[in-house]
């Protein structure tokens, strides 16, 4: 027969073993609860980005025509000196427009990728977002590309005015170089999003990359609509 002393034990004993087990579970709980947590921050499209792999490439703050909340996004990383950006801009940006674009069904983003033995690159990034600053950075961009083989500073400024900006405004901001940082961003998030050349798109996450064919494009946005 067991003393009352032997009973004491066994139920201290039991007591200790569960106290364990509980705190086993509880501790258990946590990390699984903290692993999810972090899991789901890299698959997740949180805001305005796009997920491309593991990878997120930021919509951020860049010019956009179309329907912000449509089904399809598509992110252009381009380079105003590079010769298939502008092929891409004269032959098959105007039918994605009229097709996707305009009718609601696409947003298009345009962000800086400028390469660095294109000279003249970067300071047409930058003009192209100071103009931005006054409601016109598509037409600059336009004007651009339009006249690819002379975007020197001193051409950019012509542009300026010719589209009608406050020129003294435009100036500043162009000789400042206050939107370097801007377009420097585009190029890190760019890069971090594996883009090596230009033109470069992300199609809803999917790389697209080269002076592709109108058809190229529609073959990936169709079966997303």
């Amino acid at each position: 027969m067991e003393s009352s002393e032997e009973i004491k034990v066994k139920k201290s004993t039991i007591w200790k073993v569960l106290t364990f087990v509980f705190a086993a579970l509880f501790l258990i709980s946590i990390f699984t609860d903290v692993f999810k947590l972090n899991n789901s921050k890299d698959n997740v499209v949180k805001d305005d980005n796009e997920i491309v792999g593991e990878k997120i490439v930021s919509v951020g703050d860049d010019p956009m025509l179309g329907n912000k909340d449509a089904k399809v996004a598509i992110i252009e990383f381009s380079d105003y000196q590079c010769p298939y950006c502008k092929i891409f801009h004269t032959e098959t940006f105007e039918q994605l427009k009229k097709g996707y674009i305009d009718t609601g069904k696409v947003s298009f983003v345009y962000r800086d990728f400028p390469l660095s033995f294109h000279q003249n690159s970067q300071k047409a990034s930058e003009s192209a977002e100071c103009a931005d600053e006054q409601g016109k950075f598509w037409e600059m961009h336009n004007a651009i590309f339009e006249n690819q083989d002379n975007i020197a500073v001193s051409d950019l400024k012509k542009y300026a005015k010719d589209l009608g900006l406050d020129t003294s405004k435009f100036n500043d901001c162009l000789d400042s170089g206050r939107t370097e940082k801007e377009v420097k961003k585009d190029f890190a998030d760019g890069s971090a999003a594996g883009v090596t050349g230009t033109p470069t798109f992300f199609i809803n996450g999917k790389m697209l990359v080269g002076a592709q064919p109108y058809s190229a494009f529609k073959q990936i946005i169709d079966p997303l609509l």
